[in-house]
């Protein structure tokens, strides 16, 4: 079942409201884990449940009691012993606590530089946490990691327990986790088996030597499925290297993993621990080269490396949320004026607004994600959008010039990583006068994204060069992309 926005973020929101005990499915039988509320809870999140809450996290503390599973569980789902109320309770709360911390920061710089205080009365709205449609085996991208298993084999594909500094890491398989597709874990399985039966050693340490490294698995909700498995060459020729690409792609095409039905299957040589297609090309051993996935029914054509939501159905709430606040109104309205899409990746939150403005520039430092932009907008007809690739931090200053004499409103989205916006990008749009709404997404809030929103929001500081106008938050919108995690995306308008 896949969930359909409804045309503008009002209408959105009531519907979620009214819908919202409907759209809870039952979960997938699991025999290890009973993820049901218990008759003790009433079935609901009430007034007790925060009590109950502490006592379930200190049972699930790593003891010799658990098992490796549970243990896993724990450490990558850490609310899946949560009801889906009670998970999104949690996140609400979380969410108010982050931004409570925004609104003291810009309370104590009104009032001329005195402390922030650690909490204060939010002084903006924050709606309640939007659901995901869809709350098992959500997932669209994985990466199954290589290390030695409980039982001491060093060729275990799954994630790690541990620490490498402990000396402690173990990998366990994920089969059970609930956020788990069973077409990634199939992958994994079969990856697992096709590395013991191979001659090569697993790289465990690149020092140390050994090849086989992770692999990814992809999917879209067709059910397409795309493998990227990593390898360290070592001292290894093109030659030797070639034999060992043949013997996989004969395992997933023709052998015993060809069950997986892959309908991709890529190789990466690399020395380093992540790199870019331009830093070592992702090279397709088997199948179609690209995956394709529809968002509120436009389509997007996924490379090996681009970014894309990891949770499709749930992506669809938060594009549709994003592009009511950066252009409100009817799906069938033109606001007009330009969308700067800064962090843009394959083009999908400028080529979802791209019918209600006159033009869309999207600026992004991967530049295949730049090509998938380009293709993706022709893939659906849009011609009012220009990709630029680039760091945003050395694009922006340049095209703020020739944004100022633009026609028309200026509305800017950021959607960057974790690492946040570059002190020079959020300079660019502070210091830009023409843009009057601005709309934050961001993953981790109460990281590197806080310093983002309190340089948006602080009085001019000539030291730091944020000479603008300050902007003020004016909306919240968390939305769950990450059932059974602590994690959700929080969209933030500021308006000036």
């Amino acid at each position: 079942m896949f969930f359909r926005a409804p045309e503008s973020l009002m209408q959105f929101l009531l519907s979620v409201m009214a819908v919202r005990p409907n759209i809870f499915y039952p979960r997938r039988t699991c025999v290890l884990f009973s993820t049901s509320v218990s008759p003790a809870d009433g079935g609901r999140a009430g007034s007790g449940s925060q009590k109950r809450r502490k006592k379930r996290q200190k049972k699930a503390a790593w003891t010799g009691d658990l098992s490796w599973e549970e243990r896993l569980a724990d450490a990558v789902t850490p609310l899946w012993r949560l009801s889906y109320e009670e998970q999104l309770e949690l996140k609400q709360n979380n969410q108010r606590k982050i931004l409570s911390e925004l609104s003291g920061s810009l309370s104590a710089d009104l009032r001329s530089g005195l402390p922030a205080p650690a909490s204060a009365k939010l002084n903006f709205t924050v709606l309640p946490v939007l659901p995901s449609p869809v709350r098992d085996g959500y997932r669209n991208k994985s990466t199954f990691s290589v290390n030695r298993g409980v039982d001491g084999n060093p060729k275990t594909v799954g994630f790690y327990l541990g620490t490498a500094s402990r000396g402690n890491i173990v990998c366990v398989n994920g089969d059970h986790l609930l956020n788990m597709p069973e077409k990634h874990t199939l992958v994994a399985r079969c990856y697992q088996d096709f590395i013991r039966q191979s001659s090569l050693e697993p790289c465990l340490l690149f020092h140390t030597g050994g090849h086989w490294r992770e692999v990814t698995v992809r999917t879209n909700a067709q059910g397409h499925t795309m493998a990227i498995v990593y390898f360290h060459p070592q001292m290894m020729t093109a030659e030797e290297v070639a034999v060992h690409k043949a013997e996989l792609v004969e395992y997933f095409s023709r052998g015993p993993g060809s069950v997986c039905q892959l309908d991709s299957l890529f190789f990466q040589e690399s020395t380093m621990t992540r790199c870019t297609h331009e830093e070592s090309p992702y090279q397709l051993l088997h199948g179609q080269p690209y995956l394709h996935e529809e968002v509120l029914g436009f389509k997007f054509r996924i490379s090996a490396d681009a970014f894309f939501q990891v949770n499709q159905a749930a992506a669809q709430v938060l594009y549709n949320t994003v592009r009511d606040l950066c252009v409100p109104g009817a799906a069938q309205s033109k606001t007009g004026g330009t969308l700067l899409d800064v962090c843009c990746g394959t083009g999908a939150i400028g080529i979802i607004s791209s019918p209600r403005v006159d033009r869309v520039i999207g600026v992004e430092i991967v530049e295949q994600a730049v090509r998938d932009a380009a293709h993706n907008a022709a893939l659906n007809d849009v011609e009012n959008c220009e990709f630029l690739p680039g760091k945003a931090e050395v694009v922006l200053p340049a095209l703020m010039s020739r944004l100022s004499s633009a026609p028309g409103a200026l509305t800017a989205v950021v959607n960057p990583s974790r690492a946040g916006l570059h002190p020079k990008v959020v300079r660019a749009l502070r210091n830009q006068a023409a843009i009057r709404r601005l709309v934050y997404v961001s993953c981790k809030p109460d990281g590197e994204a806080m310093r983002n929103f309190k340089e948006l929001c602080c009085a001019p500081d000539q030291e730091k060069k944020l000479t603008g106008e300050a902007f003020s938050p004016t909306l919240a919108v968390p939305v769950d992309m990450f059932p059974h995690t602590p994690h959700c995306e929080l969209v933030l308008l500021f308006e000036r």
